[in-house]
């Protein structure tokens, strides 16, 4: 495979000043980028609206507002559509097309308001005591689903409301199951509901929102990550389909969420669709007859990376058929086109995100797209719009008509990063564990020459069933490294995703076996392959499970490297297990829970290899991570010192698993880099 490299041409730079000298990418430059997400094409599929999030370096926060392009136009030019010092964001179409709906805190609050396309001042749609989590709206356009967090005990949002004003000085917190905090969140007690109400002609709420799945104890969306995509309208309109986990005691450790069906209006009790399915049931789309709903469903029971196969169910039977079974993929969003004939989907693929379209009648599938990382997309009519990165360019903007060649819509951030030479990268294939074939990808540096050697990053990816593809990250980004003199390697080892769901269950029971093995042998055979790397100074990085995998690689590969990079790593799989919120994570991965197998749990624990770590490494931690608690950064370092090991830790009082807010970004980079320059550079 050629190598790629992603220049802007002469003309854009000279239109955007003098020529500059060419230069890496920087931190500063990562974080100041403008990003582009959530597209909704108008229903006659003639315009798209999109967010852009640009961020506020003074508020160290990021800022969203919308844009639209016309898919009409031969040389599209993005039309700004929203400017207030609060965000606008999760955009969505009126049926009629005369009017975007979306979310803002400019009333001080997070409500739904009211933009006409055709110009004007936006409106408030909803003037509620709590704020609007999330909405959409009716293909009808007579009624709103939105979501809220309330205390189901209430008989309405103003017992909410006034109960979250009226806390007392104890700052207590009882509780008699989990979860009692989740991701960076304690528990307050209150649950996710979805709601509805009716709509007036001016595209107003007009009544009090009546709860849809209040009577559940459940979230709706479910939590941390859940959103709009797990409840959608009928096409009529009269009905709603979402998702929930009604769990009771053991949520902690159950992935058996259901897909539900409700009256609009409320008035009757939601009606489970998959009861007879105990694992994952998600994500339901109904064809544009109301005849049959599309949904994503997992078949084994407490494993959240289990592949989302796709199901279509018949409405009025509710006979069910899985539909392209052999395709060796994991579903990610499921749209119909608007004949009903086909479904576009996205998974990953070999290192790449793509699109797919499915014939609903035989089941086969075909690629869309190629290179690159599909985000989020939206299709209407024959239309679709779409995100796409890579490892050379954050998300832009495209569209194709189903069956046609893409067109670029945007170039976000092409005058701010004029000057920015990127580097160039390649994937590369090797026999990896068991004789299987792995991937992985190797970047140069952005300055390099012909040869030369450069000091490596090698970058593990977390999951641990993820990969590190040819996509764009904000927080894990090899063009960081390339930016600052650095070559990278990074492996998608035996757990990754997008090679098939046999490649991604390999790791399980098996996270220092395989895994490590693949590792080796990877950069062996980078180094083999690609003389500009020079494997006599190289260091090792990764966060969540490539954090555990640091701390592995200290134990079982201690000459490895020269220098660690540890985030959020595990350091002892005890603690872990009777630590992380979401059990049922830590349960599968090593075959059951650590009191009835803890030989599983200690099979490829880091905390007994101790003995022999040796190599410097820098621990960093989000001290509002729940899911890698922080007494793991603190024992992995309390290890480091106790030894005598050159070690430094980084902790973010205010941070979760991710690093979100921009300055503090801009340290950890600094503070990374600086440890790659202290054990490569001198």
């Amino acid at each position: 495979m050629k190598f790629r490299l992603l220049m802007l041409s002469a003309a854009v730079m000279a239109a955007s000043g003098a020529m500059a000298a060419p230069r890496g990418l920087t931190v500063e430059d990562l974080v100041n980028m403008e990003r582009i997400g959530s597209p909704a094409v108008s229903p006659d599929a003639t315009r798209v609206v999109y967010t852009v999030r640009s961020t506020d370096m003074s508020k160290n926060r990021g800022h969203t507002e919308l844009w639209m392009v016309d898919l009409r136009a031969a040389k599209p030019v993005p039309q700004r559509l929203t400017s207030h010092s609060a965000s606008s964001s999760d955009p969505e179409w009126s049926p009629g097309g005369d009017a975007v709906y979306f979310l803002s805190s400019r009333s001080g609050s997070s409500q739904v308001w009211r933009l006409p396309v055709s110009g004007g001042e936006a409106t408030r749609v909803t003037d509620l005591p709590l704020d609007v989590e999330s909405f959409r709206v009716a293909p009808t356009g007579d009624r709103m689903a939105l979501t809220m967090a309330v205390f189901r005990d209430c008989a309405d949002l103003a017992c909410t409301k006034s109960r979250l004003d009226s806390k007392g000085k104890a700052t207590g917190l009882v509780y008699d199951r989990l979860f009692v905090r989740h991701w960076d969140t304690w528990s307050d007690g209150r649950n996710s509901v979805l709601y509805s109400a009716p709509i007036d002609a001016s595209g107003q709420v007009s009544a009090a929102p009546v709860s849809l799945s209040g009577t559940l104890d459940a979230d709706v969306p479910s939590k941390p990550f859940g959103d709009r995509d797990e409840y959608r309208f009928s096409p009529d309109g009269k009905s709603i389909v979402f998702s929930a986990r009604i769990a009771g005691k053991t949520e902690a450790w159950s992935t058996n969420f259901d897909l539900f069906t409700v009256p609009a209006a409320g008035g009757a009790a939601p009606r489970n669709l998959t009861a007879d399915n105990p694992a994952w049931d998600t994500k339901g789309v109904f064809s544009p007859d109301g005849r049959t709903l599309a949904y994503l469903a997992m078949t084994r029971p407490g494993f959240e990376a289990d592949r989302f196969q796709i199901v279509l169910m018949d409405v009025a039977s509710g006979k069910k058929r899985n539909i392209a079974e052999s395709w060796d993929r994991s579903a990610g969003n499921v749209q119909w086109t608007a004949d009903g004939k086909t479904l576009i989907v996205d998974a990953e693929d070999i290192g790449q995100h793509k699109l797919f379209a499915i014939d609903v009648a035989s089941g086969k599938v075909a690629p869309l797209t190629d290179k690159g990382s599909v985000g989020a997309f939206d299709v209407r009519r024959d239309t679709i719009t779409y995100t796409q990165a890579n490892l050379a360019s954050g998300a832009q903007l495209f569209k194709m008509k189903l069956g046609g060649q893409p067109q670029q819509l945007t170039n976000q951030n092409a005058e701010r990063l004029a000057d920015v030479r990127f580097g160039e990268y390649e994937q590369f294939s090797f026999t990896g564990a068991n004789g299987d074939t792995v991937y992985g990808h190797v970047m140069k540096p952005w300055n390099a020459t012909p040869g030369a050697k450069y000091p490596i990053a090698f970058l593990v990816h977390g999951g641990p069933q993820g990969s590190f593809g040819n996509s764009w990250s904000y927080r894990w980004n090899p063009q960081v490294y390339a930016g600052a003199g650095y070559a990278t390697v990074f492996i998608d080892f035996h757990g990754s995703t997008g090679y098939g769901q046999k490649f991604t269950d390999s790791i399980s029971g098996d996270w220092g076996g395989k895994p490590l093995v693949d590792l080796k042998k990877g950069l062996a055979a980078a180094v083999a392959k690609y003389p500009w790397l020079d494997r006599e100074k190289s260091c090792a990085l990764g966060a969540s499970y490539g954090g555990y995998m640091m701390n592995w690689i200290e134990g079982n590969w201690s000459d490895g490297f020269k220098c660690i990079v540890n985030h959020d790593g595990v350091f002892d799989a005890r603690g872990m297990a009777y630590s992380t919120e979401e059990q049922w994570f830590t349960d599968w991965e090593n075959g059951g829970p650590y009191f009835t197998v803890p030989e599983n749990h200690e099979r490829f624990n880091p905390v007994n290899y101790v003995n022999n770590w040796k190599t410097p490494m820098l621990v960093i931690q989000g001290d509002l991570d729940f899911r890698i608690p922080t007494a793991q950064a603190l024992s992995t370092f309390t290890a480091l010192q106790r030894r005598g090991i050159d070690s430094k830790l980084l902790v973010f009082p205010d941070e979760n698993h991710w690093v979100l807010k921009p300055a503090n970004s801009v340290l950890w980079h600094h503070t990374v880099l600086g440890w790659l320059d202290q054990h490569l550079k001198q």
